[in-house]
């Protein structure tokens, strides 16, 4: 996997990522190793289903125009 650059959409400020940091590192009982893991995870995790998401409205979407092209109901 390739690290990409994206723009974003929302800005993540960095005191609100300290405090996410720390939320994990404090979930982790201090284990730094554990709570990067743990972030990691948990934004894969997320993705994927941000991803999920997207078929599934593509799906929609086509089978939309598919619908009205044919003038099926």
């Amino acid at each position: 996997m390739h690290a990409q650059r994206h723009d974003s959409l929302v800005e993540i400020r960095p005191s609100e990522a300290e405090g996410i940091a720390a939320a994990y590192l404090r979930a982790a009982a201090g284990d730094a190793r554990a709570a990067l893991v743990q972030a990691i995870m948990d934004a894969l995790t997320d993705l994927d289903a941000a991803e999920q998401r997207l078929v599934k409205q593509r799906r929609l979407i086509s089978r939309g125009y598919a619908y009205c092209l044919t003038g099926a109901a």
